[in-house]
């Protein structure tokens, strides 16, 4: 476990040096589009690239799924998941909140998970079993048991605009019922913080797998819940993310179903 996750951090550091290499200096004319509303730059391909060189230096038979179309299937129990760039809307345009996320499953059950924060020089990490760190201190989530108390993070549904409705149904429960809510733009970031007690709690819409693999690990090692939106939380796929220190897990939910009921979501998704 100890060669899995050193080489997560080599991988992951490698790549932060791209990123902040190149930080400021990506003109619009090396920006293409995936979507209408998602980026891709030659700085996401060189820092997946390295993360993968990274990672097949010390093991070329596992398997990668990276989000800027990395995928390399060996066909092996081991699956790297990786975010090369989580937040790359504001990297782009120069905002320092972004972060590269790295987890690895072994037979579908996540051992580690590291998210780096460049600018800041953060490295978050998890083992299974072993806690959560922050710059190789423990760190444990926010021990606030009340949402009234709680500072909560969110991400717009920019993928899925159609959801909007429901999405500021659910921010107007939430903001009434908190001390304040912020939109980082990165949900690795939001992840870490609610790991680290930055923040008591994150939602979101339209994540995926790559965005969200190691900050789990991260908040369930640190002592925090991770589930859906419906509090399922051997979810695989799921991106309706609810994420928490546990204390406010279930008044949080009860706020986000009176904008996301299930049997309203299956409805709208046939």
């Amino acid at each position: 476990m100890q060669d899995f996750l050193e080489t997560a951090i080599k991988a992951a550091y490698e790549s932060g040096k791209i990123l902040m290499d190149n930080f400021g200096k990506v003109s619009k004319e090396d920006i293409r589009k995936k979507a209408t509303t998602d980026f891709i730059s030659f700085v996401d391909e060189s820092s997946e690239k390295k993360i993968i060189e990274t990672i097949f230096s010390s093991f070329p038979g596992h398997t990668i799924f990276a989000e800027e179309g990395g995928v390399v299937d060996k066909q092996s129990d081991y699956v790297w998941i990786i975010d090369p760039l989580d937040g790359t809307t504001n990297y782009l345009h120069s905002i320092p909140v972004f972060a590269i996320s790295i987890a690895l499953k072994h037979n579908d059950e996540t051992l580690l998970g590291v998210v780096y924060d460049p600018v800041h020089n953060d490295l978050f990490y998890a083992e299974k079993d072993t806690g959560t760190f922050l710059n190789r201190k423990p760190v444990r989530v926010s021990q606030t048991k009340d949402l009234k108390e709680s500072f909560i993070a969110t991400g717009f549904p920019f993928k899925s605009k159609h959801k909007v409705k429901g999405y500021l149904d659910v921010f107007h429960n939430i903001f009434s019922s908190c001390i304040g809510i912020r939109r980082m733009g990165a949900a690795a970031i939001d992840l870490a913080y609610v790991a680290c007690g930055r923040f008591e709690g994150f939602w979101e819409i339209g994540l995926a797998p790559w965005d969200v693999a190691a900050g789990r690990i991260l908040i369930s090692e640190a002592g925090g819940n991770v589930t859906d939106f419906w509090d399922n939380s051997d979810f695989k796929d799921s991106s309706y993310i609810l994420a928490t220190n546990s204390y406010i897990h279930r008044e949080m939910g009860e706020k986000i179903r009176e904008g996301f009921p299930f049997y309203k979501l299956l409805s709208e998704e046939l």
